[in-house]
Protein backbone atom coordinates (compact mmCIF):
# COMPACT_ATOMS: atom_id res chain seq x y z
CA UNK A 1 0.00 0.00 0.00
CA UNK A 2 3.09 2.52 0.53
CA UNK A 3 5.65 2.95 -2.04
CA UNK A 4 8.84 5.07 -1.64
CA UNK A 5 6.91 7.73 -2.80
CA UNK A 6 4.12 7.75 -0.70
CA UNK A 7 6.77 7.32 2.64
CA UNK A 8 7.97 10.28 1.12
CA UNK A 9 5.19 12.61 0.85
CA UNK A 10 4.39 11.83 4.71
CA UNK A 11 7.49 12.66 5.59
CA UNK A 12 7.14 16.24 4.80
CA UNK A 13 2.95 16.15 6.15
CA UNK A 14 2.43 16.74 9.39
CA UNK A 15 1.48 14.08 12.00
CA UNK A 16 -0.88 12.22 12.81
CA UNK A 17 -3.55 12.33 9.76
CA UNK A 18 -5.74 9.76 8.19
CA UNK A 19 -4.14 8.27 4.62
CA UNK A 20 -6.64 7.56 1.96
CA UNK A 21 -5.74 5.37 -0.88
CA UNK A 22 -8.81 6.22 -2.94
CA UNK A 23 -8.02 3.31 -5.78
CA UNK A 24 -8.72 0.55 -2.64
CA UNK A 25 -12.29 2.60 -2.02
CA UNK A 26 -12.59 3.02 -5.49
CA UNK A 27 -11.67 -0.94 -6.21
CA UNK A 28 -13.73 -2.29 -3.40
CA UNK A 29 -16.83 -0.68 -4.41
CA UNK A 30 -16.48 -1.97 -7.46
CA UNK A 31 -16.79 -5.43 -6.05
CA UNK A 32 -19.41 -4.71 -3.87
CA UNK A 33 -21.22 -3.50 -6.70
CA UNK A 34 -20.61 -6.32 -9.19
CA UNK A 35 -21.67 -8.44 -6.59
CA UNK A 36 -24.75 -7.31 -5.67
CA UNK A 37 -25.97 -6.45 -8.79
CA UNK A 38 -25.53 -10.03 -9.80
CA UNK A 39 -29.00 -10.67 -7.70
CA UNK A 40 -30.47 -6.95 -8.55
CA UNK A 41 -29.59 -6.53 -4.70
CA UNK A 42 -29.54 -2.94 -3.25
CA UNK A 43 -26.93 -2.14 -0.69
CA UNK A 44 -26.95 1.45 1.05
CA UNK A 45 -24.01 2.41 2.71
CA UNK A 46 -23.64 2.86 6.34
CA UNK A 47 -22.60 6.70 7.03
CA UNK A 48 -21.94 6.02 10.76
CA UNK A 49 -18.70 4.14 9.41
CA UNK A 50 -17.00 6.95 8.13
CA UNK A 51 -18.58 10.16 6.55
CA UNK A 52 -15.47 11.68 5.41
CA UNK A 53 -16.63 13.94 2.33
CA UNK A 54 -14.54 12.76 -0.31
CA UNK A 55 -15.18 9.04 0.42
CA UNK A 56 -19.29 9.86 0.33
CA UNK A 57 -18.88 11.63 -2.97
CA UNK A 58 -17.17 8.79 -3.96
CA UNK A 59 -19.61 5.73 -2.90
CA UNK A 60 -22.37 8.07 -3.95
CA UNK A 61 -21.04 7.64 -7.51
CA UNK A 62 -21.66 4.18 -7.48
CA UNK A 63 -25.17 4.72 -7.28
CA UNK A 64 -25.20 3.31 -3.54
CA UNK A 65 -28.06 4.71 -1.20
CA UNK A 66 -27.56 5.67 2.14
CA UNK A 67 -27.86 3.97 6.18
CA UNK A 68 -28.14 6.95 8.72
CA UNK A 69 -28.53 6.86 12.18
CA UNK A 70 -29.04 10.44 12.99
CA UNK A 71 -30.56 13.66 11.68
CA UNK A 72 -26.93 14.86 10.70
CA UNK A 73 -25.67 11.74 9.33
CA UNK A 74 -29.66 12.04 6.95
CA UNK A 75 -28.51 15.61 6.06
CA UNK A 76 -24.95 14.81 4.81
CA UNK A 77 -26.18 12.06 2.93
CA UNK A 78 -29.07 14.32 0.80
CA UNK A 79 -26.01 16.83 0.79
CA UNK A 80 -23.62 14.48 -0.87
CA UNK A 81 -25.76 13.61 -3.88
CA UNK A 82 -27.41 10.43 -2.13
CA UNK A 83 -31.02 10.52 -3.79
CA UNK A 84 -33.78 10.88 -0.77
CA UNK A 85 -35.52 7.69 -2.10
CA UNK A 86 -32.39 5.49 -1.20
CA UNK A 87 -32.28 7.04 2.46
CA UNK A 88 -33.16 4.77 5.62
CA UNK A 89 -33.54 6.39 8.45
CA UNK A 90 -32.43 3.54 11.82
CA UNK A 91 -31.30 4.09 15.59
CA UNK A 92 -32.94 2.96 18.62
CA UNK A 93 -33.29 6.76 19.62
CA UNK A 94 -34.60 9.48 17.38
CA UNK A 95 -35.24 12.95 18.40
CA UNK A 96 -38.78 14.49 17.47
CA UNK A 97 -36.42 16.90 15.53
CA UNK A 98 -34.17 14.45 13.63
CA UNK A 99 -37.55 12.41 13.02
CA UNK A 100 -39.10 15.88 11.63
CA UNK A 101 -35.83 16.19 9.49
CA UNK A 102 -36.49 13.21 7.80
CA UNK A 103 -40.05 13.68 7.18
CA UNK A 104 -39.90 17.32 5.61
CA UNK A 105 -36.15 15.54 3.23
CA UNK A 106 -39.11 12.59 2.17
CA UNK A 107 -36.90 10.08 2.86
CA UNK A 108 -37.19 6.12 1.62
CA UNK A 109 -37.56 4.69 4.86
CA UNK A 110 -37.35 4.76 9.01
CA UNK A 111 -36.28 1.51 10.62
CA UNK A 112 -38.75 1.80 13.48
CA UNK A 113 -37.07 -0.08 17.17
CA UNK A 114 -39.71 0.01 19.04
CA UNK A 115 -43.54 0.43 19.12
CA UNK A 116 -43.74 3.35 21.06
CA UNK A 117 -41.54 4.90 18.01
CA UNK A 118 -43.87 4.25 15.87
CA UNK A 119 -46.77 6.12 17.36
CA UNK A 120 -44.70 9.09 17.43
CA UNK A 121 -43.75 8.92 13.89
CA UNK A 122 -46.85 8.23 13.38
CA UNK A 123 -48.46 11.43 15.07
CA UNK A 124 -45.22 13.85 13.63
CA UNK A 125 -46.24 12.66 10.30
CA UNK A 126 -50.00 13.20 10.68
CA UNK A 127 -49.02 16.61 11.56
CA UNK A 128 -47.22 17.75 8.42
CA UNK A 129 -50.19 15.64 6.69
CA UNK A 130 -47.11 13.05 5.35
CA UNK A 131 -47.51 9.27 5.44
CA UNK A 132 -44.09 8.25 6.91
CA UNK A 133 -43.11 4.49 5.43
CA UNK A 134 -41.68 1.98 7.23
CA UNK A 135 -39.75 -1.04 8.11
CA UNK A 136 -39.45 -2.79 11.65
CA UNK A 137 -36.08 -3.63 12.93
CA UNK A 138 -37.04 -7.39 14.30
CA UNK A 139 -34.50 -8.86 16.42
CA UNK A 140 -34.18 -12.37 15.10
CA UNK A 141 -32.07 -13.66 18.26
CA UNK A 142 -29.45 -14.98 16.12
CA UNK A 143 -26.12 -14.93 17.84
CA UNK A 144 -23.41 -12.97 15.68
CA UNK A 145 -20.72 -14.58 16.92
CA UNK A 146 -18.41 -11.14 17.43
CA UNK A 147 -17.42 -8.94 19.93
CA UNK A 148 -20.27 -8.88 22.42
CA UNK A 149 -19.65 -4.65 22.28
CA UNK A 150 -20.78 -4.68 18.48
CA UNK A 151 -23.40 -7.67 18.80
CA UNK A 152 -27.10 -6.58 18.10
CA UNK A 153 -29.59 -9.04 17.44
CA UNK A 154 -30.01 -10.68 20.40
CA UNK A 155 -32.69 -10.20 22.62
CA UNK A 156 -30.78 -8.96 25.51
CA UNK A 157 -29.26 -6.26 22.98
CA UNK A 158 -31.25 -2.46 23.22
CA UNK A 159 -32.19 -2.65 19.44
CA UNK A 160 -34.76 -3.55 17.34
CA UNK A 161 -38.40 -5.00 18.70
CA UNK A 162 -38.20 -8.99 20.37
CA UNK A 163 -40.49 -11.51 18.08
CA UNK A 164 -42.76 -11.47 21.71
CA UNK A 165 -43.64 -7.66 20.74
CA UNK A 166 -44.89 -8.41 17.04
CA UNK A 167 -48.84 -8.74 18.34
CA UNK A 168 -48.39 -4.99 19.60
CA UNK A 169 -46.26 -4.26 16.04
CA UNK A 170 -49.75 -5.14 14.20
CA UNK A 171 -51.93 -3.82 16.67
CA UNK A 172 -50.11 -0.21 16.36
CA UNK A 173 -49.53 -0.08 12.73
CA UNK A 174 -53.32 -0.97 11.96
CA UNK A 175 -53.64 2.22 14.52
CA UNK A 176 -51.46 4.26 12.56
CA UNK A 177 -53.18 6.15 9.52
CA UNK A 178 -50.12 8.07 8.31
CA UNK A 179 -47.90 5.35 8.31
CA UNK A 180 -46.59 2.73 5.34
CA UNK A 181 -45.52 -0.65 5.88
CA UNK A 182 -42.98 -1.54 3.81
CA UNK A 183 -41.01 -4.57 5.14
CA UNK A 184 -38.90 -5.91 7.72
CA UNK A 185 -35.61 -5.03 8.84
CA UNK A 186 -32.45 -7.07 10.90
CA UNK A 187 -29.10 -6.33 11.58
CA UNK A 188 -27.50 -8.46 13.88
CA UNK A 189 -23.63 -7.24 14.18
CA UNK A 190 -20.61 -6.03 12.97
CA UNK A 191 -17.15 -7.78 11.92
CA UNK A 192 -19.34 -10.38 10.92
CA UNK A 193 -16.71 -13.16 8.59
CA UNK A 194 -18.41 -16.83 9.21
CA UNK A 195 -21.02 -16.89 6.70
CA UNK A 196 -22.87 -19.83 8.67
CA UNK A 197 -24.69 -16.81 10.65
CA UNK A 198 -25.78 -15.06 7.61
CA UNK A 199 -27.95 -18.54 6.34
CA UNK A 200 -28.99 -18.85 10.07
CA UNK A 201 -30.61 -14.79 9.49
CA UNK A 202 -32.19 -15.85 6.31
CA UNK A 203 -33.81 -19.02 7.58
CA UNK A 204 -35.62 -16.24 10.49
CA UNK A 205 -36.42 -13.33 8.21
CA UNK A 206 -38.45 -16.58 5.83
CA UNK A 207 -40.11 -17.23 8.91
CA UNK A 208 -40.99 -13.50 10.13
CA UNK A 209 -42.00 -12.13 7.04
CA UNK A 210 -44.50 -15.11 6.84
CA UNK A 211 -45.30 -13.95 10.21
CA UNK A 212 -46.24 -10.60 8.89
CA UNK A 213 -47.86 -11.73 5.70
CA UNK A 214 -50.54 -14.49 7.67
CA UNK A 215 -51.30 -11.39 9.42
CA UNK A 216 -52.38 -9.09 6.49
CA UNK A 217 -49.06 -6.97 5.86
CA UNK A 218 -47.24 -8.30 2.67
CA UNK A 219 -43.66 -7.37 2.92
CA UNK A 220 -42.34 -5.53 0.08
CA UNK A 221 -38.89 -4.91 1.64
CA UNK A 222 -36.26 -7.45 3.33
CA UNK A 223 -33.50 -5.65 4.53
CA UNK A 224 -30.97 -7.86 6.22
CA UNK A 225 -28.62 -5.18 7.13
CA UNK A 226 -24.97 -5.50 7.64
CA UNK A 227 -22.19 -6.37 9.66
CA UNK A 228 -19.94 -8.24 6.63
CA UNK A 229 -16.57 -8.13 8.41
CA UNK A 230 -13.17 -7.54 6.69
CA UNK A 231 -10.07 -8.99 7.18
CA UNK A 232 -7.82 -6.75 9.94
CA UNK A 233 -4.53 -9.46 9.98
CA UNK A 234 -3.82 -9.40 6.29
CA UNK A 235 -4.31 -5.94 4.89
CA UNK A 236 -2.06 -5.87 1.87
CA UNK A 237 -2.81 -9.78 0.84
CA UNK A 238 -6.78 -10.06 1.38
CA UNK A 239 -7.91 -6.23 1.08
CA UNK A 240 -11.19 -6.66 -0.48
CA UNK A 241 -13.81 -8.49 1.38
CA UNK A 242 -15.73 -11.32 0.07
CA UNK A 243 -18.68 -9.74 -1.28
CA UNK A 244 -20.01 -12.54 -3.58
CA UNK A 245 -19.91 -15.34 -0.85
CA UNK A 246 -21.78 -12.87 0.92
CA UNK A 247 -24.69 -11.87 -1.02
CA UNK A 248 -24.89 -15.70 -2.21
CA UNK A 249 -25.87 -16.72 1.14
CA UNK A 250 -28.91 -14.50 0.77
CA UNK A 251 -29.20 -15.65 -2.95
CA UNK A 252 -29.42 -19.09 -2.09
CA UNK A 253 -31.31 -19.19 1.24
CA UNK A 254 -33.43 -16.15 1.62
CA UNK A 255 -37.07 -16.86 -0.04
CA UNK A 256 -37.51 -13.45 -1.69
CA UNK A 257 -41.17 -13.63 -3.42
CA UNK A 258 -42.45 -11.60 -6.40
CA UNK A 259 -42.18 -7.75 -6.73
CA UNK A 260 -39.68 -8.43 -3.02
CA UNK A 261 -36.64 -6.30 -2.79
CA UNK A 262 -33.76 -7.24 -0.72
CA UNK A 263 -31.36 -4.27 1.19
CA UNK A 264 -28.55 -4.63 2.61
CA UNK A 265 -26.31 -1.51 5.18
CA UNK A 266 -22.84 -2.40 4.68
CA UNK A 267 -19.96 0.26 6.16
CA UNK A 268 -17.03 -1.62 7.46
CA UNK A 269 -16.47 -4.10 4.74
CA UNK A 270 -16.79 -0.76 2.37
CA UNK A 271 -14.47 1.79 3.76
CA UNK A 272 -12.04 -0.19 6.74
CA UNK A 273 -9.07 -0.78 4.32
CA UNK A 274 -8.88 2.27 2.44
CA UNK A 275 -7.49 3.76 5.38
CA UNK A 276 -4.36 3.89 7.43
CA UNK A 277 -3.70 5.78 10.34
CA UNK A 278 -0.24 7.57 10.21
CA UNK A 279 1.93 8.68 12.93
CA UNK A 280 5.47 9.46 14.38
CA UNK A 281 7.46 8.11 17.31
CA UNK A 282 7.88 10.97 20.11
CA UNK A 283 9.65 8.62 22.45
CA UNK A 284 11.24 5.50 23.08
CA UNK A 285 11.12 4.26 26.21
CA UNK A 286 13.11 0.96 27.01
CA UNK A 287 12.92 -0.75 30.39
CA UNK A 288 13.59 -3.99 32.13
CA UNK A 289 10.34 -5.86 30.90
CA UNK A 290 8.66 -3.37 28.79
CA UNK A 291 10.09 -1.21 25.57
CA UNK A 292 7.35 1.55 24.57
CA UNK A 293 6.73 3.46 21.39
CA UNK A 294 4.86 6.60 22.11
CA UNK A 295 3.19 8.46 19.84
CA UNK A 296 1.89 11.47 18.17
CA UNK A 297 -1.49 9.76 17.71
CA UNK A 298 -3.71 7.99 20.73
CA UNK A 299 -7.08 7.20 21.01
CA UNK A 300 -8.67 10.84 20.35
CA UNK A 301 -7.10 9.67 16.81
CA UNK A 302 -8.18 5.47 16.55
CA UNK A 303 -10.35 4.54 20.21
CA UNK A 304 -11.37 1.24 18.44
CA UNK A 305 -8.20 -0.96 20.33
CA UNK A 306 -9.37 0.96 23.79
CA UNK A 307 -12.87 0.46 22.91
CA UNK A 308 -13.48 -2.81 21.65
CA UNK A 309 -9.94 -3.99 22.12
CA UNK A 310 -9.82 -3.97 18.44
CA UNK A 311 -6.93 -5.43 16.57
CA UNK A 312 -4.81 -3.37 13.63
CA UNK A 313 -1.49 -3.80 12.11
CA UNK A 314 1.22 -1.76 12.59
CA UNK A 315 3.80 -1.17 10.88
CA UNK A 316 6.83 1.13 10.89
CA UNK A 317 6.85 2.36 7.39
CA UNK A 318 10.65 4.25 8.01
CA UNK A 319 12.51 0.93 9.23
CA UNK A 320 10.78 -1.23 7.03
CA UNK A 321 12.04 0.89 3.95
CA UNK A 322 15.85 0.30 5.49
CA UNK A 323 15.45 -3.22 5.41
CA UNK A 324 16.48 -3.76 9.11
CA UNK A 325 16.69 -7.51 10.46
CA UNK A 326 16.62 -6.67 14.55
CA UNK A 327 13.57 -6.67 15.36
CA UNK A 328 11.88 -5.59 19.23
CA UNK A 329 8.98 -5.90 20.77
CA UNK A 330 7.15 -2.58 21.53
CA UNK A 331 3.93 -1.55 23.60
CA UNK A 332 2.79 0.86 20.77
CA UNK A 333 0.81 3.55 23.10
CA UNK A 334 -0.47 7.33 22.49
CA UNK A 335 0.32 10.43 24.23
CA UNK A 336 -3.28 10.91 25.72
CA UNK A 337 -3.58 11.19 29.88
CA UNK A 338 -5.01 7.63 30.12
CA UNK A 339 -3.67 4.00 31.13
CA UNK A 340 -5.61 2.93 28.50
CA UNK A 341 -4.00 4.77 25.62
CA UNK A 342 -2.74 1.89 24.12
CA UNK A 343 -2.81 0.36 20.53
CA UNK A 344 -1.40 -2.73 20.88
CA UNK A 345 1.25 -4.96 23.16
CA UNK A 346 4.20 -6.55 22.45
CA UNK A 347 4.24 -5.80 18.91
CA UNK A 348 7.08 -7.04 16.89
CA UNK A 349 8.80 -4.31 15.20
CA UNK A 350 12.21 -3.40 13.24
CA UNK A 351 14.28 -1.30 15.82
CA UNK A 352 12.54 2.16 16.17
CA UNK A 353 13.54 5.72 17.10
CA UNK A 354 12.42 8.97 17.51
CA UNK A 355 10.76 10.09 14.47
CA UNK A 356 10.29 6.97 12.86
CA UNK A 357 6.75 6.84 10.26
CA UNK A 358 4.00 4.15 11.88
CA UNK A 359 1.46 3.01 9.81
CA UNK A 360 -1.99 1.77 12.13
CA UNK A 361 -3.65 -0.09 9.06
CA UNK A 362 -7.37 -1.14 8.19
CA UNK A 363 -8.51 1.97 9.96
CA UNK A 364 -10.98 3.35 7.45
CA UNK A 365 -14.01 2.31 9.56
CA UNK A 366 -15.07 3.95 13.04
CA UNK A 367 -11.28 5.80 12.55
CA UNK A 368 -11.75 9.12 11.86
CA UNK A 369 -15.55 9.49 12.82
CA UNK A 370 -15.08 8.78 16.11
CA UNK A 371 -12.28 11.10 16.38
CA UNK A 372 -12.47 13.27 19.57
CA UNK A 373 -10.70 16.71 21.09
CA UNK A 374 -9.99 15.10 24.62
CA UNK A 375 -7.54 16.99 25.91
CA UNK A 376 -8.01 19.54 23.93
CA UNK A 377 -6.31 17.78 20.94
CA UNK A 378 -6.19 19.30 17.28
CA UNK A 379 -8.45 17.27 15.60
CA UNK A 380 -6.88 14.80 13.05
CA UNK A 381 -6.95 15.77 9.31
CA UNK A 382 -7.05 13.84 6.33
CA UNK A 383 -4.57 13.02 3.59
CA UNK A 384 -5.36 11.40 0.03
CA UNK A 385 -4.20 9.34 -2.98
CA UNK A 386 -5.16 11.33 -5.35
Amino acid sequence: MFNPNTITRFNNTETPFYYYDMEVLRQTLQACHIASAKYGFHVHYALKANFNPKVLDMIQSFGFGADCVSGGEVKAAIEHGFSNKQVVFAGVGKSDKEINLALDGDIFCFNVESVQELHIINDLAKAKNKTAKVAIRINPNVDAHTHHFITTGLDENKFGINTWQLDDVIIALRACSNIQFLGIHFHIGSQITDMEVYKSLCIRINEIQDWFEDHGFPVKILNAGGGLGVDYHNPDTNTISDFESYFKVFKDFLNVKPGQEVHFELGRALVAQCASLISRVLYVKNGQKKNFLVLDAGMTELIRPMLYQAYHEIENLTQHSKLKTQNLAYDVVGPICESTDCFRKDVELPESFRGDLIAIRTAGAYGEVMASGYNLRDRVQSVYSD
